[in-house]
């Protein structure tokens, strides 16, 4: 099982980028989605989440800035990330969750990417 996230990188604070996670190694249709983010000196931070049903969570921080989507077919889950801000700065992380629903706990995904590193400048 392999989770490969890409869309990382450099911009300016207002702007946007699209993070993309490829899953492979089985089928992820049945189970949630979600990306999550750890920045320098903080604890992972949840961001979004996306059931196989298509139920969406976001973070506070994330809720109409950040939208999540996902392709079951090509097993791959996307985040949209519009008007950035350098507090957004972190290596985020794309994971399946253990059941159907998705959940703002770590410990509720079994399957974890490498991560993609997000600078946001000021």
């Amino acid at each position: 099982v392999q989770l490969q996230a890409s869309g990382g990188g450099l911009v300016q604070a207002g702007g946007s980028l699209r993070l993309s996670c490829a899953a492979s190694g089985r089928t992820f249709s049945v189970y949630a989605m979600g990306w999550f983010r750890l920045a320098p000196g903080k604890e992972r931070e949840f961001v979004a989440g996306f059931s196989w049903s298509g139920y969406e969570i976001y973070s506070d921080s994330a809720k109409g800035r950040f939208t999540i989507s996902r392709d079951n077919a090509k097993n791959t889950v996307t985040l949209q990330m519009n008007n950035l801000k350098p507090e957004d700065t972190a290596i985020y992380y794309c994971a399946v969750a253990k059941g159907a629903a998705p959940a703002t706990l770590s410990s509720a995904y079994n399957y974890w990417g490498q991560g993609t590193l997000v600078t946001v400048s000021s």
